[in-house]
């Protein structure tokens, strides 16, 4: 018998204040819904209980991950125009004989355009979130090539409870099984995915951190950037002056990497505090009647099934952005890329790594007033450096790297810090490939080099995580941790971490 509970989602998931979110749900058995609102920051700010919300139990469709649940809306929840903008939780609890069943949705309230309240805007990862969410069956590592938005999320990727094993990445190594996370997941009963993505593993422990730290910001979600780019406006000099992006940032479409290009190239600043940062190229689709896309596309290893393959329109495949079909590598914007990094403290890849960064350049302004010297180890002991990291190519000259420009790094990019990291091959995948399929280095290198042959393979088999910093030909200066674990480092209140921090917020949104 499936398990009693209930679940649900709201659309639209991103509102003004003052707009309305609908929530869909379903309850085992038609029970009333106790419904929770809350903004979450550095404290938790309930700004709605309403009375027990009827609901009824409806079926998950056989093609909800694609297509979406299609369940009515059980509730409108009117946001209050005094409501601040930001990411709010939705708690859902019914009672099951004296048990409480909760599950968990969310909206965010993004900023009216022109009329910041901050100069810093964050913007969540919520298309990364949908692509490994697998609700309802097929996400983007299953199969899937479309994934619904109108959907639950699956446990794990909007709530974790404590316990070892949380992070995905090894924090007492050795585990090359990765038995500590694997077993937190089972024991909560996760989505296997859940270490991947998701709100609680980077973006809450950076919002409660700026806030502690008296930091304000907007959010935004990464479609906001597509269906808002006049949010990165400059606004007669009203807009923002920082872009944030925070921990596993990994899909993104063309219109908000114009949107934020644009930005850059205007003299705005950005911080990617993120890894794996625009890997892939997303389309978002299916527009709903209120106007956001319902569905994200993504063919990624099966591209050529991409009704963009082999058209005058190659430039918008669902590949990698630094396919060499695709020709925008995503350094361009961010200065690195996954392509030239790989994994650390993730299985048998980089099992025993330092989990810091070796720093090169201690007198740059990143570093002002955390006393660090040239070889020392940056941010170890909260394993900043884990999990999924982006590098560039790169040469030594005197002792120190360089960019080589090749693979789309700006040439004045420079490198602060670098940790050794690596991809997955068909020996060290946590999930191997079929026979007849490439291993992740052999497909990067196909989509890179288009050849998979030993040689090519060679030339990213020994990877980077990067630390470092380009200012662009507009005047925006661009800051990139290079891993996706940063916000680990404030949570764990490690001192240079947090100063390096505050020095790349106070310089870059003042």
């Amino acid at each position: 018998m499936p398990r009693e509970t209930v679940t649900g989602y709201c659309w639209p998931q991103s509102v003004e204040a003052g707009g309305r979110v609908g929530l869909h749900l379903s309850s085992s058995g038609g029970r009333p819904v106790a419904v929770e609102v809350a903004r979450i920051g550095r404290k938790r700010t309930v700004v709605l209980a309403p009375p027990a919300v009827e609901a009824g139990e409806h079926a998950t469709p056989v093609d909800a991950s694609s297509r979406g649940c299609g369940w009515p809306e059980a509730l409108t929840i009117e946001v209050d125009p005094a409501w601040r903008s930001g990411y709010y939780e939705v708690v859902l609890e019914i009672d099951v004989g004296g048990k409480a069943r909760r599950d968990h949705a969310f909206f965010v309230v993004r900023p009216p355009v022109g009329a910041p309240s901050a100069p810093r805007l964050l913007v969540l990862s919520t298309n990364t979130w949908h692509a490994y969410n697998d609700f309802g069956g097929r996400n983007l590592y299953t199969g899937g090539t479309t994934v619904s938005l109108q959907r639950p999320m699956s446990p794990g990727y909007l709530f974790k409870p404590p316990g070892a094993g949380r992070r995905v990445t090894t924090t007492h190594p050795p585990d090359p099984q990765m038995a500590t996370h694997v077993g937190y997941l089972r024991l909560n009963h996760l989505s296997p995915y859940a270490g991947s993505a998701g709100w609680p593993d980077w973006e809450q422990p950076f919002v409660a951190w700026a806030e502690r730290e008296g930091y304000a910001y907007d959010v935004a979600t990464n479609a906001d950037l597509e269906d808002h780019p006049e949010l990165l406006a400059d606004h007669d000099g009203a807009g923002y002056r920082l872009v944030l992006s925070v921990g596993h940032d990994e899909y993104w479409s063309a219109p908000m990497r114009d949107a934020v290009e644009g930005f850059i190239g205007r003299g705005g600043n950005v911080a990617f505090f993120s890894g794996n940062t625009s890997f892939w190229q997303v389309r978002l689709e299916d527009a709903s009647p209120e106007g956001p896309a319902a569905s994200m596309v993504g063919y990624k290893g099966q591209f050529k099934d991409d009704p963009c393959f082999g058209t005058s329109d190659m430039s918008r495949l669902t590949s990698m952005w630094s396919d060499h079909l695709v020709g925008r590598p995503e350094n361009r914007m961010t200065g690195v890329s996954f392509a030239r990094g790989g994994y650390h403290r993730i299985g048998r890849c980089v099992t025993n790594g330092s989990g810091g960064y070796t720093v090169h350049r201690p007198e740059h302004w990143l570093f002002e007033g955390t006393g660090v010297t040239y070889g020392d180890l940056l941010g170890a002991g909260a394993t900043i450096v884990g999990y999924e990291c982006d590098g560039c190519d790169f040469t030594y000259r005197d002792g120190l790297p360089h960019p080589t420009g090749e693979d789309g790094t700006p040439e004045n990019f420079e490198i602060l810090g670098t940790a050794p990291v690596v991809h997955f091959t068909r020996e060290t995948a946590q999930r191997p490939p079929r026979p007849e399929d490439p291993s992740e280095i052999e497909f990067i290198a196909s989509r890179l080099f288009d050849s998979r042959e030993p040689e090519a393979v060679d030339r990213i088999a020994h990877g980077h995580a990067v630390l470092g910093s380009y200012t662009a030909a507009g005047g925006g200066t661009v800051v990139t941790s290079g891993c996706t674990d940063w916000a680990h480092g404030l949570a764990g209140r490690d001192p240079q971490v947090e100063q390096i921090t505050r020095n790349v917020l106070d310089r870059l949104s003042g």
